[in-house]
């Protein structure tokens, strides 16, 4: 597809990065020619230098042949006027990036009244994720599908955990658990596991069950499964709102520690409820005084990612809280691994994969439509949810022992009418089943993409 991205800063970056490996036809925007040629430079895209919502600057971006507009400006508001000129200039598809709290509850009449196909959130949706790991804190990273009825977690292995050196077919056979283990990282390498499988020390396993089944697994491998009551959050930011929102209606007492006086008091009028502390996040005292030693719940959301790993690696050595680090770059990856930070988030790739999801499900999918896409394992792995449209006589009635499926892919879960399905050997796919796919080393935009040609 054509697509025309207006905004190169992070974001807009890390969408080229990533929409350039699913050979789009990339053109980008920006009135700033350095952040122009810093994509250019580096990936495959076009760059204009010019603003995203002049319709001159559209027409030479090529507006008329295009399928997709991205707008992700740090203005709202012009974000959504590039996606309402882009629309009566070439009839494409819009998403803009919307980030003000005070657009919130406007955000679905915003949509449909001025006909983009998606409006992005990036740091309401990375603050609903560090939500779900402060409620399930043994978990590391925490991906939905069948609208929240099924979960893949994310999990270490730790020398006191059950797993540890456990073979997989025990899960099912042993401790009578209704999961699936889905991948695991071990250093570099990224496995499926089959079932001889051992689970080590350090291993960064995810699976698929139901939250049922998997606070049940969680427990008879010996791993903490209660939810957190106290929370500590260093940077007011956006995400801290957010957060701070989703925690106290969750009934979580929040402690926000923010160095500006003057958001301090924004926080004050907007989060009643919520402690603010206006003071310096990286002081150490400050820290202790407020109680970082007791709290079940750390984030760190300053600007600055060198800050937020350093409060992060503290956090660990004086608490036992579950601590969650907002990392924006992503070029350093191993070196965080090393560090064995609980959860990294990171808000621009959370963007990004609500952004490649959409693309995905505009080419012709005969049989299927994508209806979500998470990224893992920096990018070397997929987790993606197909709708099966129709009968298919290549795939569907057929059992899963006897499917054609490629290398490094593994059906972990099927939901039918409501019905969560783990599936085995013998279990089908059928017409209105939604099916989560998880795989190494390709890509899929069908469900019959899966199948060996």
């Amino acid at each position: 597809m054509k697509i025309i991205i207006v905004g190169c800063g992070k974001v807009g970056y890390s969408l080229v990065e990533q929409l350039s490996k699913e050979n789009h036809d990339l053109v980008v925007i920006d009135i700033k020619e350095e952040s122009v040629h810093s994509i250019t430079d580096d990936l495959d895209a076009m760059g204009i230098i010019g603003n995203g919502a002049s319709y001159q600057t559209l027409l030479e971006a090529g507006i008329k042949q295009a399928d997709l507009l991205i707008a992700v400006t740090n203005s709202d508001e012009q974000n959504l006027l590039c996606c309402v000129i882009a629309k009566k200039a070439g009839n494409c598809k819009t998403i803009a990036r919307v980030r003000n709290p005070i657009y919130n509850t406007e955000l679905e009449f915003l949509r449909k009244e001025l006909g983009l196909a998606m409006i992005i959130n990036p740091e309401l949706a990375c603050a609903s994720s560090i939500a779900r790991i402060f409620q399930f804190p043994s978990a590391t990273k925490i991906d939905t599908f069948a609208k929240g009825r099924i979960e893949m977690l994310h999990f270490r292995v730790t020398p006191e955990c059950k797993l540890n050196n456990y073979k997989l077919i025990h899960i099912r056979t042993t401790l009578k658990c209704e999961v699936l283990a889905c991948t695991v990282c071990r250093g570099d390498e990224i496995l499926i596991p089959r079932g001889d499988f051992v689970f080590k020390e350090g291993d960064i396993v995810s699976i698929v069950a139901t939250p049922a089944n998997a606070h049940n697994f969680f427990k008879k491998i010996g791993i903490n499964i209660g939810h957190i009551h106290t929370a500590m959050l260093v940077g007011g930011s956006t995400i801290a709102y957010y957060l701070a929102k989703r925690l106290l209606t969750a009934g979580i007492q929040t402690t926000i520690i923010e160095i500006d006086p003057a958001r301090c008091e924004q926080l004050s009028e907007l989060l009643p409820e919520a402690t603010i502390i206006c003071g310096n996040g990286i002081d150490q005292n400050l820290l202790l005084q407020e109680g970082l030693e007791h709290v079940q719940g750390f984030a760190a959301l300053t600007d600055l990612d060198e800050e937020n790993i350093l409060l992060s690696l503290y956090a660990k050595k004086v608490s036992k809280a579950k601590v969650v680090t907002k990392v924006n770059r992503s070029s350093f990856n191993s070196v965080l691994d090393d560090l064995q930070l609980d959860s990294i988030i990171y808000p621009r790739l959370l963007t990004a994969e609500s952004i490649i999801k959409y693309a995905r499900s505009m080419s012709n999918s005969l049989h299927s439509n994508v209806e979500n896409l998470y990224k893992l394992e920096d990018g070397r792995v997929e987790a993606l949810e197909f709708y099966v449209k129709d009968e298919n006589p290549l795939l569907t009635s057929i059992p899963l022992m006897n499917l054609p499926i490629k290398k490094n892919i593994l059906i972990c879960c099927i939901n039918r009418q409501n019905r969560i399905i783990i599936p085995g050997g013998q279990d089908t796919i059928q017409p209105g089943d939604s099916v989560v796919v998880v795989l190494t080393n390709d890509s899929l935009n069908d469900i019959t993409d899966i199948l060996i040609n």
